[in-house]
C-alpha cells in the first residue's frame, strides 16, 4: 500500500530532473551561440571598465575619439591579455586603428605594437612603427599565442 504523498513525491522529482534536462539541453547550446555571436561579456565588461580610464589617464579626451569600442578578434591573440580588445581611431589620425588590450594579471591596459593602417590605395596594412598616438610601452597581440608554443 503506497501513500499519496509518495506518488505526489516522485512526480515532483520526475518534473524537477526533466526541468533540469531541458534547461541544459537548451541553456548550453544558447549561451555557446551567444558567446560566439556576440563575444564574452565578461571580456567585453572589463575592455569597456578599464580602457576608457587608461585613455582617460593619458590625457585623451572623448571628443579626440572619432572611434572607441570593444571589439572581439576572430583570431588568438596574446594569452597574457583577455582575448577582447579595444579598437580606438582618433579624429586627427583617421586611418590608424590602435588596439588596446587588458592584461588577465594585474587588469593594466596596454597599447599593442600592431596598428591597421588604411592607405591611400584603400588597402589596410599592418604597421608597429611608432604614430602619433603610439604610447611609451606597447606589447604585440600576436607573441605568446596557443598555438606558437607546439
Amino acid at each position: 500500500m503506497e501513500y499519496k504523498g509518495v506518488n505526489s513525491m516522485k512526480k515532483k522529482w520526475k518534473y524537477l530532473i526533466l526541468t533540469i534536462v531541458v534547461l541544459i539541453v537548451i541553456g548550453i547550446p544558447s549561451g555557446f551561440i551567444y558567446v560566439l555571436n556576440n563575444g564574452n561579456p565578461y571580456t567585453k565588461h572589463l575592455n569597456n571598465k578599464y580602457v576608457p580610464a587608461h585613455l582617460s589617464e593619458q590625457g585623451i579626451k572623448k571628443d579626440e575619439l572619432k572611434v572607441a569600442s570593444y571589439g572581439e578578434p576572430s583570431y588568438l591573440i596574446n594569452e597574457d591579455y583577455y582575448h577582447g580588445h579595444y579598437m580606438v581611431i582618433f579624429k586627427d589620425e583617421p586611418n590608424t586603428t590602435y588596439y588596446y588590450g587588458v592584461k588577465k594579471k594585474g587588469k593594466d591596459v596596454v597599447q599593442f605594437c600592431e596598428k591597421d593602417v588604411l592607405g591611400k590605395d584603400g588597402v589596410t596594412y599592418d604597421t608597429e612603427k611608432k604614430t602619433k598616438h603610439s604610447e611609451e610601452t606597447c606589447d604585440y597581440a600576436f607573441k605568446n599565442r596557443k598555438f606558437d608554443k607546439e
